[in-house]
């Protein structure tokens, strides 16, 4: 930190109630000039409400913010926006059929003298911000054609174009690369070096610890501690999280596996997948390993039955199985959480009982009819067993955490029963009293002899979860490791190319 002065901003007493559940229950924040500040709680500790509440989306019912040392009112974006406050959201608000530069530029256009937009100079603003950033985008790209990863650059990209003085980043390396994600810290120092505030949001507390001054942590829409980077561990911080300690983060091994469950042979659908081959027996949690974009999240598309192959055979118990679609899949046993819990996996607007049954209309009918008693208790059952907080089955599964959300996805796939679970990203953006609750059940699941394909971007889950680890690069199977052999260096060096595997095992 390089000024102790005057805050930046407080946000004094804010307090806020939605029906049945108070958000944030007299919360004090304060930033200083030129900080990095942390701030750290479970999936529904508050920091999105406050942060909402900041940026004009939401209104507080009590209590009140100063930045740069007077009184505000921000009843609104916009009015944020002019104050100097930008966010970067952690669920992606992108126009998909918009280019990068009208993404960036969005109601900011350059226009000339009859209003209309001036697309030379658009592109050329554009071209010279993400220069500058660091990031290889074409401006003239349609945004929907671009990776989730991308995406996320280009929300970033689009916040710093508006040249704020106080920057919120809400889990902003989440579908981020290794590269990416320097590439973000890198930009960090420069801002603080050119006087701009950052509020940084992350359940990667490897992060928290790397780049930021002070740590706030809340936790149930409470403020309970702000102390200095330097007098915390990421222990501490846990403990202050969720308000108990976690022993341990990762589960213990499995009891080993049982017979092979799942062959994949040359599966093959350039340029994404390549004569992709893999073994995955039942009672195995088998990690998938790779930076976005090397082929995983295809394989598993592919595996599932979403996208086509051009080659290749998919073998179950012995069997060779047709899979040309999801149902196929399922009728074979399968079940896939999808790396995009939001725009994939879940009904936003539907209830926590109708997104958990809804896999399984068919038998919970009788006559035409769901069995409307059956569903609830199903859902009720689900929801003890996952420890889904949700103050009713009725609930809107938009309102829920993120954790509990994805928790949501999981049981109803287990309310199918699957031999073979495909998870893409289980954690992504939940909290680490979540994650350690869903890799709990991911062992609990492999030991009752389910086969688990786990692919995840961050290597500590894959070590910490994983019984074998492959490691996929541009579309091919490159490595494979059992969980003693397996480090983050030698998973790395694979995965960037840095080593190579033998010729032979290139070879489709």
């Amino acid at each position: 930190m390089t000024d102790t002065g005057t805050p930046i901003l407080r946000m004094v007493g804010i307090t806020k109630t939605f029906p049945g559940v108070r958000a944030l229950d007299n919360v004090t924040l304060e930033v200083l000039p030129q900080e990095v500040h942390g701030l750290v709680g479970e999936n529904g500790a508050g920091k999105t409400t406050l942060m909402k509440i900041l940026t004009g989306v939401y209104q507080a019912d009590a209590g009140h913010i100063e930045f740069k040392g007077r009184p505000v009112q921000i009843p609104n974006p916009r009015a944020a926006q002019l104050l100097g406050i930008a966010i970067i959201h952690q669920e992606l608000a992108v126009l998909p059929e918009m280019s990068v530069a009208e993404n960036i530029f969005l109601g900011r256009e350059p226009a000339g003298p009859l209003g209309t937009v001036r697309w030379d100079e658009l592109y050329r603003q554009t071209q010279a911000l993400l220069d500058r950033l660091g990031i290889d985008l074409p401006p003239r790209t349609r945004v929907g054609n671009l990776t989730i990863a991308q995406q996320q650059m280009v929300e970033i990209a689009k916040a710093l174009s508006l040249e704020a003085d106080l920057l919120v980043m809400d889990e902003p390396t989440s579908a981020l690369t290794e590269r990416e994600t320097e590439i973000l810290f890198r930009l960090i120092e420069t801002l603080k070096a050119h006087g701009v505030s950052i509020i940084y949001i992350s359940h990667r507390l490897e992060e928290i610890f790397q780049i930021c001054d002070r740590v706030t942590v809340m936790r149930d829409g409470q403020h309970i501690d702000t102390r200095p980077i330097d007098q915390l561990t990421p222990q501490e911080v846990v403990r202050l999280m969720v308000g108990r300690r976690i022993k341990d983060i990762y589960p213990p091994p499995g009891k080993g596996r049982g017979p092979l469950k799942l062959e994949v042979r040359g599966l093959h659908r350039p340029p994404r997948l390549r004569h992709v081959s893999l073994k995955l027996y039942s009672g195995e949690i088998l990690g998938l390993a790779g930076l976005v974009g090397s082929g995983r999240t295809d394989l598993a598309r592919a595996i599932f039955g979403v996208d086509p192959v051009e080659a290749g055979e998919i073998w179950i118990d012995g069997q060779l199985a047709t899979i040309r679609s999801p149902d196929d899949a399922m009728a074979q046993g399968m079940g896939l959480v999808p790396e995009d819990r939001k725009g994939q996996g879940l009904f936003l607007q539907m209830t926590v009982r109708q997104n958990t049954v809804i896999a399984r209309l068919k038998e919970l009918s009788r006559w035409g009819f769901i069995d409307f008693r059956r569903a609830e208790a199903e859902t009720r059952r689900f929801v003890e067993e996952l420890d889904i907080r949700t103050p009713s089955l009725e609930q809107l599964v938009h309102n829920l955490s993120g954790g509990n959300q994805q928790k949501v996805v999981i049981a109803r796939w287990l309310g199918r029963a699957p031999s073979i679970l495909i998870l893409d990203e289980p954690t992504r953006g939940i909290d680490v009293g979540a994650k350690a609750e869903i890799h709990t059940l991911m062992r609990q699941l492999a030991d009752d002899g389910m086969a688990i394909l786990m692919i995840s971007s961050e290597l500590p889950e894959v070590l910490g979860v994983s019984d074998r680890i492959l490691v996929m690069r541009e579309g091919r199977m490159v490595a494979e490791f059992s969980r003693e052999e397996a480090t983050q260096d030698r998973i790395m060096a694979y995965a960037t190319g840095a080593a190579q595997p033998a010729q032979e095992e290139l070879a489709p």
